[in-house]
């Protein structure tokens, strides 16, 4: 049974530093340097996952980690709206934004809902507690949100109130009961 779980969100890429629904992009220079900071922290880390996605995987590299490709760690499907940022989707389609903001089950175009990345979230964390010791996931914000309000058993509406920082840290401990949020949104010096 896994002790502990570490969820690190992946560093910053050209579309996350312009606050953009991100698209399958590498790492830009300040992410490689906050992702190679990573290292130390995570050197004790006994599995490594990583969401498929380029900018997932290069954190992962950069922060010395062999890490296993889990399509259940992806970043939220934004569909339509990849590659553009907020404000754009809001002078678009405030109506559909509006919904997507609001309503858990509500998904961009051709995108997928909080509703459905939970359970992908949640089938995760479940194959995380079997494995032995600690484990790590270089993932996203979203899927790190969606994890932290499922350890808080917290109404999907509070997705929105947690903030994660690109190459943050967020620790959940295995307790009988369920996850226990031990860190949240750190940051190596």
């Amino acid at each position: 049974m896994a002790d502990r779980l570490l969820l690190v969100r992946s560093a910053a890429t050209a579309a996350t530093r312009r606050a953009a629904f991100a698209c399958d992009e590498p790492l830009d220079a300040g992410g490689k340097r906050a992702a190679r900071g990573l290292a130390g922290p995570l050197r004790h880390v006994g599995t490594a996952f990583s969401g498929p996605e380029l900018r997932s995987m290069q954190t992962a590299t950069a922060a010395g980690l062999e890490a296993i490709a889990d399509p259940d760690l992806s970043d939220l499907g934004a569909g339509a709206w990849t590659g553009l940022e907020l404000e754009e989707v809001g002078e678009r389609d405030p109506a559909c934004l509006r919904a997507w903001l609001q309503d858990p089950d509500a998904a961009p175009p051709g995108g997928e809902s909080r509703t459905e990345l939970r359970a992908r979230v949640a089938r995760f964390l479940k194959r995380a507690n079997a494995e032995r010791g600690g484990v790590v996931a270089v993932t996203h914000a979203s899927v790190v949100r969606t994890a932290v309000v499922l350890a808080l058993d917290a109404p999907p509406q509070a997705f929105w109130r947690v903030d994660v920082a690109p190459a943050s840290v967020t620790e959940l401990r295995r307790r009988d009961t369920g996850w226990l949020v031990a860190r949240l949104n750190w940051t190596p010096p």
